[in-house]
């Protein structure tokens, strides 16, 4: 979204605030300017000082116009317009699923930033009626923009897809799953599900190939593998854009299950490779 407002509106300057040593291949062109404000934020406390203080001083520093949120977190202290971006509102449903520190600061403050925004967007019909009947806005404050899928996911050959199996399942057809390892995906049940139609079908090579990190350092991160099965499961961790495309391009199936989702982009990087997909019908899925 943001390279293409960057690339679409030469005419206008982007000013992007990092709270760290940034990536050049952020800075999408040349009417881009970056601008690191501290102190670095990655503890609730410091969310709300970096943004209350910091992104307030910055915006009436350089004249903003507006302020634009990819994460949803808003500026509750500052005047200048704001549009966040919330994708969906699981830890207002789900607060097992989600740190006790980090839940406290969403459940608190997303209401305020859904209120302090001058407008919304959201990534699903679904999310769009969820945020609003559940923080009481008017549906009409919130746009939908549907994810899409980066043009690197494509369909590949056979001698692409034989290659492709060979190094992630030992040569074998594989149903995959890409995403966080974390509770609302739904890998434990997935696992389950697979050990079970292996222990009905021990002749299928079929093997499972889990594609994700954990979401949240030192929870969530594990999931229990039974003994029976545990050789035909393979967990690849963090792959790169492009091997991830190939991953997807050559599997039997992909499969996402979560119980609650606000999109689910990997269901469209499947689609852009003609891969056969097993799906949930909960939250957004459907919509998608």
């Amino acid at each position: 979204v943001v390279r293409r407002m960057v690339q679409n509106h030469p005419e206008h300057t982007f000013l992007f605030f990092f709270d760290r040593a940034y990536d050049p291949s952020f800075l999408f062109g040349n009417n881009v300017q970056a601008i690191v404000l501290r102190p670095q934020a990655r503890h609730p406390l410091l969310f709300k000082y970096w943004f209350n203080v910091s992104v307030k001083r910055a915006l009436k520093k350089y004249k903003a116009d507006v302020f634009f949120s990819p994460d949803g977190y808003l500026s509750l202290t500052s005047s200048v317009p704001q549009i966040g971006v919330i994708h969906d509102i699981n830890f207002e449903h789900n607060p097992q699923d989600i740190p006790k520190g980090a839940l406290r600061y969403l459940q608190h403050y997303f209401p305020l930033f859904a209120r302090k925004a001058n407008h919304l967007l959201t990534v699903s019909e679904y999310s769009r009626q969820d945020i609003a009947r559940t923080y009481h806005i008017s549906e009409d404050k919130i746009t939908v923009a549907w994810n899409g899928a980066s043009e690197t996911f494509q369909p590949i050959d056979l001698t692409a897809r034989t290659e492709v199996r060979r190094k992630y399942a030992e040569g074998h057809p594989y149903i995959l799953f890409v995403g966080a390892l974390h509770p609302r995906k739904n890998v434990g049940r997935l696992i389950e599900a697979f050990s079970n139609y292996k222990a009905l079908r021990p002749e299928d090579p079929l093997r499972l190939l889990i594609v994700g990190e954990k979401m949240f350092a030192g929870q969530h991160g594990h999931v229990k593998i039974p003994a029976q099965s545990a050789s035909q499961i393979h967990f690849t961790g963090h792959l790169p854009l492009s091997e991830l495309a190939l991953v997807m391009a050559a599997a039997h199936l992909f499969t996402f299950v979560p119980y609650f989702e606000g999109f689910g982009i990997p269901l469209v990087e499947a689609m852009r490779c003609g891969t056969p997909i097993l799906a949930g019908n909960k939250t957004s899925l459907p919509e998608v």
